[in-house]
């Protein structure tokens, strides 16, 4: 699946949280999900169908509340006159507080992304799983530990390690066997390193090259094994590219994992956040050496917003939802394109330091 844009999570995540509050006496809620491509009319049968089903349920309250859901729904679809292009999800209930009262209420959503997922239920709370998913992040990072004798792959999901893979070497320790050269033995270490090597390589390629959404691999070690397993022909020219950073670490394992995480922090914001970082240290370079070129604060940057002058508008995350859309309703109607920026980052929280709006304009303006 696609990843998703701050702005679309953030009305997506807004959608979601406004009907989470809605519970039904009984299951009397209707959620139904459209997958993209699919006909419109099919579903409209569907619900006069269930209409239909409906008037047999023996408790006339719910009876009544799942036909009048239904048919709002049906009236709602009447706006659409085919699916759009990602599928649509439709919400309809009886969301009334008091018992014995009526208030049948509708939502629809067209998703950020296709959505290939088709549903029709009835229950005491809105299907919402779908729509959380697109919200949650679906890139996968692959992590290795090795040193010479131990090595594990994972998978980085979020903040999450999952553990896939744990090989062991056939090197031989320190201790001479007896009778045997040194030169003998070395040559044997040598040779278990290698096929240990090989070996890392191979599971390597065959767990993480075909993961969809795989954004890089990290790889922590002994510097020097590092080094070693890196520098020789033991990664082909694929995992290489996808390798975006090393660390030096004092364990393998479970151990070596959570180290490796750790250490990994600034690799991983570098790579989830660096548009973000990009354009706030765009504004902060601009407003040190062209302070005529941005504009910062909230009254200050609604006023250029509405003059036409803003190119991108900043708007940090920590903005109440009814500001986000104020301000994103401004910058559609003059064409100024909206980042919203997390407190994740030091340039996430000098923007909230701010003001929490800020704005990189399209042309100069004198500040007198």
């Amino acid at each position: 699946m696609a990843s998703i844009t701050a702005i679309e999570k953030f009305h997506l995540r807004k959608f979601v949280k406004e009907l989470e509050k809605h519970r039904g006496r009984h299951t009397e809620l209707v959620s139904v999900y459209v997958p993209a491509g699919y006909d419109l009319n099919l579903i409209n049968k569907h619900l006069s169908d269930e209409q239909g089903t409906a008037s047999n349920i023996k408790s006339k309250q719910t009876r009544e509340n799942v036909i009048g859901a239904l048919e709002k729904m049906l009236q709602h679809l009447k706006l659409f006159k085919q699916t759009p292009p990602n599928g649509l999800a439709v919400f309809s209930g009886n969301v009334s507080e008091k018992e014995g009262q009526t208030d049948i209420k509708v939502w629809s959503i067209v998703p950020p992304v296709p959505m290939n997922f088709r549903t029709y239920r009835c229950d005491k709370t809105f299907i919402l799983g779908p729509l959380r998913e697109m919200m949650e992040s679906k890139e996968v990072y692959g992590l290795v530990v090795l040193d010479r004798r131990d090595a594990m792959l994972a998978l980085l999901k979020g903040k999450t390690i999952i553990p896939i893979r744990k090989t062991h070497s056939e090197v031989p320790g320190k201790m001479k066997a007896g009778g045997q050269s040194a030169l003998r033995f070395a040559r044997l270490r040598e040779g278990a390193t290698k096929e240990h090597y090989k070996k890392i390589a191979e599971y390597m390629k065959n767990e993480f090259l075909k993961l969809e959404g795989l954004k890089g691999i990290i790889i922590g070690g002994p510097g020097v094994t590092i080094n070693d397993f890196i520098g020789y022909d033991y990664l082909t020219g694929e995992l290489k590219k996808k390798i975006i950073g090393t660390k030096d670490l004092s364990y393998t394992e479970e151990f070596g994992l959570q180290e490796l995480l750790e250490k990994s922090e600034d690799i991983l914001a570098a790579e989830e956040v660096s548009q973000e970082k990009q354009i706030v240290s765009k504004f902060l370079t601009l407003l040190a050496t062209k302070p005529g070129m941005v504009s910062y604060g909230k009254a200050q940057v609604m006023e250029v917003l509405k003059m036409g002058t803003v190119d991108t508008l900043l708007l940090s995350e920590s903005l109440e939802d009814s500001e986000i859309e104020e301000f994103e309703k401004e910058a559609e109607n003059v064409g100024s394109s909206v980042r919203i920026i997390s407190e994740e980052t030091r340039e996430g929280v000098q923007l909230r330091d701010l003001g929490k709006v800020a704005a990189i304009l399209r042309y100069e303006i004198s500040s007198g």
